[in-house]
């Protein structure tokens, strides 16, 4: 056994791919995702226990709020994102990282040094508003500088390329790349004040009004469109296939499902300002291609599933492939129930309701974290040369255990959102409101606190993730007897 493990690592050793940035970012995703979890279900309670805001400002839900969100997504994601791209696109060219380790330890130390300003901001009371916004738009521009330098190696590795063919994941890591660069540009256009008397360290956004909200939606919504869907659909596209053996069922239909995907996506972002101030035919456009979204998201979802064919039995058998095709499930399921929201007459019941918030965590927590999970779980093994993770056991019990608090978590928040919106448009007899909107606010409480125990739930699976990982790093092996035990539980 200590002979096979010192060949693996050797073998590890001298892959002609650059892979020592690709484990920075795989251990800052795990990091990243932990901490993220743990910020989120903290203000899930504080929603349910106010008094856990503690009458501190840096603890109120305002500012952990983005601390939240940026860390799940930008820290945690981001990293699984450039960290898989990297892995990909050197295996998918047969060419390593251009750049080399000087341009990657670049990327990854500019990137998370990004994450840890940006959450100090937040919690500090720094952070942007469109009127007058504070310092940190220096770090819009520092973050822009960084993405370029991704683009660069990202684009440059795909240039000196061995192999002719571009694969497709590869393409929807471009789309991510390029797509989101345009939406921060655009999005955090700023004069600077000193223009008008003011510092450097301030400025005013280009947009006001109607034209700012729509500009926010177009960057929010397309946030959604590329950094989580399409970037996470080419982590499918790769991961799926390696891990189930197989050829991804129809190369065809991942062109069509690219290409599709990509051209309506950029246009579905006014569906979240229906019965606003925005042009009655902006926000029909805007629900007109969220429904058009369903041919080609079901599209990915069929090729994703059926890959599968002839393979199903890994399903009963290897923990990992259930993270992979339960997180294609629930991109089928979220991509049916986001253009359905955007309908005008669902979309009157819906907004600004907790089940905007249910429909938001059945992605982002069944999709993005699930195919996360599974091709983190590939990684680790083949970084660091091992010829599995140190528990597929483990691997199954975060299943099921993150599976739960997932089903918690987006259940208690469809029918509390459902609740919400019919109580805000009841009337009594006369025609008056029904329900005080305080009413409406004690109504939520008991579905608060079932949402923050299935976000706990999500979060002890991010530890066993955690452990499952630093054990396999360090090279250890799961005892004989549990390795049957878990064999045995699969049959």
């Amino acid at each position: 056994m200590i002979a096979a493990t010192a060949a693996l690592g050797q073998r590890a050793e001298t892959s002609p791919y650059l892979d020592d940035v690709v484990k920075k970012f795989v251990l800052a995703a795990v990091f990243w995702g932990v901490v993220g979890f743990f910020v989120g279900d903290y203000i899930a309670w504080e929603l349910a226990f106010p008094h856990l805001n503690l009458d501190l400002e840096w603890t109120t839900f305002g500012r952990l709020r983005p601390v939240h969100t940026s860390a799940v997504i930008f820290a945690f994601g981001g990293n699984v994102l450039i960290g898989t791209s990297f892995y990909v696109v050197q295996r998918t060219c047969r060419a390593t990282l251009f750049g080399g380790a000087g341009l990657g330890n670049i990327i990854f130390w500019g990137y998370n040094s990004f994450i840890v300003m940006a959450a100090a901001s937040y919690v500090l009371g720094m952070s942007q508003g469109r009127e007058y916004a504070e310092p940190e738009w220096w770090l819009d521009i520092y973050l822009t500088v960084v993405w370029v330098a991704y683009l660069i190696a990202f684009a440059g590795t795909i240039m000196k390329r061995k192999e002719a063919h571009i694969y497709v994941a590869n393409w929807f890591y471009l789309a991510f790349i390029l797509t989101i660069a345009m939406l921060h540009i655009g999005n955090n256009l700023a004069i600077p004040a000193v223009f008008f008397g003011g510092t450097w360290w301030k400025s005013y956004s280009l947009y006001s009004g109607a034209q700012d909200a729509m500009t926010q939606w177009w960057y929010g919504h397309n946030a959604v469109g590329f950094f989580l869907t399409a970037g996470f659909l080419a982590i499918m596209y790769y991961f799926v296939p390696k891990r189930a053996e197989r050829p991804v069922y129809s190369y065809r239909l991942s062109i069509v499902h690219f290409w599709a995907l990509i051209f309506l996506y950029i246009w579905a972002g006014p569906h979240h300002l229906h019965y606003t101030a925005l042009p009655d035919w902006t926000q029909t456009l805007g629900m007109t291609f969220s429904v058009m979204l369903w041919m080609p998201s079901w599209g990915g979802m069929i090729n994703g599933l059926m890959t599968l064919s002839g393979a199903w039995d890994k399903l009963r058998t290897d923990p990992v492939m259930r993270f992979l095709v339960t997180s294609v499930a629930f991109y089928g399921m979220s991509t049916f129930e986001g253009p359905m929201m955007a309908i005008k007459a669902v979309n009157s019941l819906s907004h600004y309701t907790d089940w905007t918030i249910g429909h938001v965590h059945s992605g982002a927590l069944g999709w993005v974290a699930f195919v996360s999970f599974g091709a983190l779980y590939y990684l680790v093994p083949k970084l660091w040369g091992r010829k599995e993770v140190y528990s597929l056991r483990l691997v199954g019990v975060h299943f099921w255990v993150a599976t739960v608090g997932v089903l918690l978590y987006i259940t208690a928040m469809w029918i509390s959102g459902i609740m919400q919106g019919l109580m805000w448009r009841a009337y009594d007899n006369l025609g008056f409101l029904q329900y005080s909107f305080i009413e409406t606010v004690e109504a939520m409480h008991p579905y608060y606190v079932l949402r923050a125990t299935g976000g706990v739930l999500f979060l002890t699976g991010g530890l066993v993730m955690a452990y499952n990982v630093w054990r396999t790093i360090r090279g250890d092996v799961e005892a004989a007897g549990a390795v049957r035990q878990s064999v045995a539980t699969a049959r």
